[in-house]
């Protein structure tokens, strides 16, 4: 696939990735208030790349599944627990960020109780979509709560909020690289890793498939926080659209660690591994690997 083919797939997958948020959130309207409401469709639908739900519809169909509407739901599941780990980091309690994708952070424009709220409501929404989404793709009951507990795994003190929570207390330490690969691979990489797994699961992938494509997405998670440190530390806040830095807090980096050449060579050679563990197990996969070149050649 060529770069000019992968823009256009990732069109394709994002404008129908944007239509079940918009199904998802319709649907959210009629079991909160009104502010709760607006304040989360701020954040769900605020933009973004939508690279890990994309990843879900990509690794469902690349193993023998077909795209349809409970593809995509089950896809945006991930993007909402996504936005909502989002509108939580932003907080004033957090990293008190005012610009997040060039707009104004979901507390900015609807107050931080609102957008508490919202990200709260959005958890256990995620879980209720996933698990529907799921048995609208004939997934057992057995089957579909498998992919909840994926979902919710990443998304707690095993992953995302364990994560957070290490991110925290590390502000003005120095961390070596071991150290920071433990913390992203809970705050950045079990997010990416699930959106595989939720894949492969909703096709029915063979164990051993879906082993080698948990072990590649731990590799193009850590990838992924790789660059965006790179991005971070070379763009502006105009061109990435979000403020603060990682440097405005003393946290430790990659590129801190190893220097922006050595940071975009570490993420070359993390990709690298992964895409092994593919060729191992026999799968091809030529859009996933496609996926994993646009998340160290991206530029936001």
């Amino acid at each position: 696939m060529s770069d000019q083919d992968l823009k256009g797939f990732m069109q394709f997958h994002r404008l129908q990735v944007e239509e079940a948020l918009r199904r998802s959130l319709d649907r959210l309207a009629a079991v909160v208030q009104q502010d709760v409401q607006a304040a989360a469709e701020d954040g769900v639908l605020s933009g973004g790349k939508r690279l890990r739900p994309i990843l879900v519809v990509t690794t469902c169909t690349e193993l023998g599944g077909t795209p349809s509407d409970a593809l995509y739901d089950l896809a945006a599941s991930v993007e909402i627990i996504h936005a909502y780990s989002l509108i939580h980091d932003d907080l004033p309690c957090m990293d008190d960020a005012p610009l997040r994708r060039g707009r104004p952070t979901v507390h900015i424009s609807h107050g931080v109780k609102a957008a508490t709220a919202a990200g709260a409501a959005l958890i256990p929404w995620a879980a209720a979509w996933a698990w529907e989404s799921a048995l609208r793709l004939d997934r057992s009951a057995a089957e579909a709560r498998g992919i909840v507990e994926v979902l919710l795994e990443a998304a707690g003190a095993g992953g995302m909020i364990g994560g957070q929570a290490l991110d925290l207390a590390a502000e003005g330490e120095s961390l070596s690289e071991d150290e920071l690969a433990a913390l992203h691979g809970l705050k950045t990489g079990a997010l990416l890793t699930a959106s595989l797994e939720m894949g492969a699961m909703a096709a029915g992938a063979s164990r051993e498939a879906l082993a080698a494509v948990r072990s590649f997405g731990r590799d193009l998670g850590l990838a992924f926080q790789v660059m965006d440190d790179v991005l971070d530390a070379t763009g502006s806040a105009e061109v990435l659209g979000k403020r603060p830095s990682d440097a405005d807090f003393a946290k430790s980096t990659y590129v801190l660690l190893l220097g922006v050449d050595g940071a975009r060579n570490r993420a070359r050679s993390l990709v690298a591994r992964g895409l092994a563990v593919l060729d191992a197990a026999g799968l091809g996969a030529p859009r996933l690997r496609q996926l994993a070149r646009f998340v160290i050649e991206r530029k936001r």
